[in-house]
Parts: C-alpha cells; structure tokens; sequence
C-alpha cells in the first residue's frame, strides 16, 4: 500500500494525494451508511460491505501519512511541533465526535432502533461530512517542497519500498517502534478501557464509562496540541521523557483505583488526565517526518507506519486480554512498558539524524 500511495503522489503531488485519501475514506463511509441489508439484496450486501472496508482500510494507509507529511512541509521549523499537533488533534477530535454521537444515539433510540436503522446516522454524517472536507481541499495550496522536487525532478527513481528498506533502515526502524507505544496507547486507553476494562472487568456502567471515556478523548485532544507546541519550546527528548512519564504514572494511579463504586467525578478526572498524557502519541509524527529526506518521505513514513501499526495493533487486543485474565492491571505493564521503549527510543542519536532533512525557514 505504501508503495501505490507514493507512486501515485509523485504523479499527482502531496495536495491531490491529500484529497483523494479522504475521499477514498468518504465516499465508501456515505456507502455503508446507505447499503441494503442482507434481506433486500442477498449475499451482495456483506460482499459490498467488506469492498467498502477495504477502500477504507487503503485510505487510511495514505490519509495519515499524508497530512502529517503535507503539513510538515507547510510549516516553518519554529512552529514544526505545533502544526502536527494541531493536525492530529483534528484526528483524535474526530474520535471524540463519534463518541458524542454514540451516546446521543443510545440516548435517544431503542436498542432495536438501533439495530433497525439508528446505526446509520454515524456512517451517513461521517460520509458526508467526509465529502465536504474533500471539496475545501481545492483550496489548499501544494507544499513548497513537493514544488521543489518537481521542478528538479529529484524524486526517487528506483522502487520506493526497496529504497526505504536498504537506505532507511534506521529511520523507519525509530518510526515503527514509535507507531507501537502510539498503537498500545490509543487501543488500550481509548478504546479498549471504556468496553474491556471499565464494563467488562468492573462492570461499571456503560453511559458512565462512555461519557467519562469522552472527557479523555477530549483531553487527549487537547494534549497533542500541548505536547506538540511544548516540543517546539524545549526539544522532542525531553517532551517525550516528560509526557510518557506522566503517562507511566498517571496509568498506574487511575487503573489501580478502579472498582465497581467508584464515583463518577473520580473516574472521569482521573481518566481526563491519563488522557492527556496520551496525547504523547503527537511525538511519533514530530518525529517520524523529520527521520526521511523529502524525496522518499511520504513512502517511508507510510511503510514504516502502516506495518507498524498493522502488526502492533492487531496484537495489542491479543496480548491485553490475555493479560487481563492473568491481572486486571494488566493495561498499566503493558502501556508502561511500550511508553518506556518510546523514551529510550527518543534519545538514540539515530532519532534526531534524518532532522537535517526538514528544511529550515
């Protein structure tokens, strides 16, 4: 996929790339949102189904990549952290949109609604607000970078995962490792804990654990942007020392208070603050973006991130529940240890060798 994603950006430029990743995700959206059930159209309804996850599924390949990269060659070195943060929190922001609806829709439909019709409206609002991202997208100008690399047709000539795999080792190896303590953060504590933990283990109730999961998303939201600026003040190293400790921590406490009495406010101000410590994900596209030359740097980014986040979040689920049936703390030696890896990683001096790439304003 990293592969068709970089061949067609060097046809098409970051800006056309940028549009169609989210059109690719639009458009399939709108489509399930409307599809027939399996007793107006047969076999073809699941088949259809299953055509429209994977042009997802190839969309996001592209889309994350894609902006994080499109964005970074935008913005001037001063502001480099804040701008993949602000990006990024338009990302999580969209988690935290879906969850607002989700509870709206529990609230306001029957279970059989739901089941009937209600579970729709997230696909159809998505698709269309997908559509309409797409259509303000023609207003964006193409990065001046990819401006540069057209005019002196210094784009890479060779098969770009192959170029990536024996002259980038290093850079996508420090990307990769980052993709796994984002992938273990963003599947245990936000997606995970509300469902597997909160109700499962706990068994705290559902609109509690939805709402207070909401207040963390939000808070995670907050925190790329934070995190971001603050690496502009006081460098990557220490930002990621000091945002993946507080993590450490603050997982530690809120998973160790956890019982079926806890009180609403407690859950919800401790989970509120792991969240933002959460938002120390930010680091991985800060970085990630700056370890490639331009010439390759959509391409690497991509691959490296893509089967990352391929291998480590399918078998971060696998390796959680596990646990869990073992320890209920399981989440906090999990996500510490991968946070732990994420600050050693931060301070191998191979980290910071692809940042003579980012150009300087």
């Amino acid at each position: 996929m990293a592969l068709l994603w970089h061949t067609t950006a060097i046809k098409l430029g970051r800006k056309r790339m940028f549009s169609l990743s989210i059109f690719m995700m639009a458009l399939p959206t709108l489509v399930i949102g409307a599809l027939p059930t399996y007793a107006t159209i047969g076999i073809a309804a699941p088949l259809l189904l299953l055509l429209m996850r994977i042009m997802q599924g190839a969309a996001i390949g592209g889309e994350m990549p894609g902006a994080w990269v499109f964005i970074a060659e935008h913005t001037p070195k001063q502001r480099y952290g804040l701008a993949i943060g602000t990006l990024t929190s338009g990302i999580t922001g969209g988690i935290l949109l879906g969850s607002i609806i989700a509870i709206t829709i529990e609230y306001q439909f029957t279970e059989q609604q739901i089941v009937d019709f209600a579970w729709r409206i997230p696909f159809i609002v998505g698709g269309l607000f997908g559509l309409i991202a797409v259509y303000l997208r023609r207003f964006l100008q193409e990065t001046p970078i990819f401006k540069e690399l057209a005019a002196q047709r210094a784009f890479c000539n060779e098969l770009p995962v192959k170029t990536v795999l024996t002259s980038h080792k290093q850079a996508c190896l420090i990307t990769a490792l980052l993709t796994w303590s984002l992938s273990t953060s963003i599947i245990v504590i936000i997606l995970m804990t509300p469902d597997v933990i909160l109700r499962g283990t706990y068994h705290i109730d559902r609109n509690s654990a939805l709402q207070a999961n909401c207040f963390a998303v939000l808070m995670l939201t907050v925190g790329c942007i934070f995190w971001g600026y603050l690496s502009d003040k006081i460098g990557s190293r220490l930002t990621m020392l000091v945002a993946y400790s507080g993590l450490i921590i603050s997982a530690s406490y809120f998973y160790s208070i956890l019982s079926p009495a806890i009180s609403f406010l407690t859950l919800s101000s401790y989970y509120g603050i792991m969240g933002l410590f959460v938002g120390a994900v930010v680091l991985t596209p800060i970085i990630g973006t700056r370890a490639f030359p331009p010439a390759i740097r959509f391409s690497g980014l991509s691959f490296a991130y893509n089967i990352a986040y391929a291998i480590f979040g399918g078998l971060t689920p696998i390796i959680t529940g596990f646990w869990l049936q073992q320890s209920p703390l399981a989440p906090v030696y999990y996500v510490s240890a991968v946070a732990m890896l994420a600050i050693l990683v931060g301070f191998l001096p191979l980290a910071y060798q692809g940042w003579q790439h980012q150009r300087a304003k």
